[in-house]
């Protein structure tokens, strides 16, 4: 026999010709956006370019190479600038960032439509590369410390590049809730009954709280985002011992020990 549990907060229960009707009523929200959505996607298609240098020298794991290098002799290049925060530990780099790195485990869908994929940060890359290995990425990184934009500006944000022979070009850029569909996750979450867990999203009376942590979160105020981090309990919190909770590859991994204190910019 069934037995109910004590949630705090459910959909209510309803028959199944009742949840039809309200799914179809949902469902012509659902299509307008996505048209809404083709119809930003063809205007962004339209925006200007900016040329610059593609021989400006990046470093990786083999050295300096020219910036052409990293399309990979395709025609389109997807970069994520991950912010950097020198001396940090590991688990004290930008937490917003690892997230989004930790989602993209393969570009191969990216490849075959002529599209190359790869991380720009500002950290030196004696600091990059340990970190790197550590993580466990699989896609291509570089430092464009000390470059100017469109390379080393604008951390925090996916940037796309167009190559015309040798020729390069700044084509778009987003950054903060526009770095999302980078992370499937949080559009599968969006899809449940209680959504993403976060301070700030819009629930029915009686809906879970989001867990509270002391970490500020600006105009969301408190409690976990898609950022959100944890000591190695998996108790909220924010500091030097505190690790990026979802994408953390080791999880039972003490605290990397170093000398400074990383924050998150």
């Amino acid at each position: 026999m069934a037995t109910n549990t004590a949630l705090t907060g459910r959909p209510p229960v309803v028959d199944m010709a009742t949840w039809q009707a309200a799914r179809d009523e949902l469902l012509v929200r659902e299509k307008a956006h996505t048209r809404a959505g083709d119809a930003l996607a063809a205007a962004r298609r339209r925006l200007p370019m900016v040329e610059f240098d593609g021989t400006v020298e990046v470093v990786g794991a083999d050295g300096p190479v020219p910036f052409l290098d990293l399309f990979q002799g395709r025609d389109e290049l997807v970069v994520y600038k991950h912010m950097w925060t020198d001396g940090a530990p590991h688990q004290g780099q930008c937490p917003g960032c690892t997230t989004t790195a930790w989602s993209i485990k393969d570009a191969v869908y990216l490849n075959a439509r002529g599209v190359s994929f790869a991380f720009l940060t500002a950290g030196r890359w004696d600091e990059v590369a340990p970190y790197v290995e550590f993580m466990g990425y699989t896609e291509p990184w570089y430092s464009v410390r000390d470059l100017d934009a469109p390379l080393g500006n604008d951390m925090g944000s996916v940037t796309c590049f167009l190559r015309d022979g040798d020729r390069t070009f700044f084509t778009y850029a987003t950054t903060s809730r526009g770095n999302e569909p980078v992370n499937s996750s949080l559009a599968l979450l969006d899809m449940t009954p209680y959504g993403r867990r976060e301070a700030w999203q819009d629930n029915p009376e009686g809906w879970p709280e989001a867990p509270q942590t002391d970490a500020p979160l600006g105009s969301r105020g408190t409690g976990i985002c898609w950022y959100w981090s944890t000591d190695a309990d998996g108790n909220p919190t924010w500091g030097p011992t505190s690790r990026p909770t979802p994408q953390w590859t080791r999880p039972d991994a003490t605290p990397v020990t170093h000398g400074q204190q990383g924050h998150h910019d």
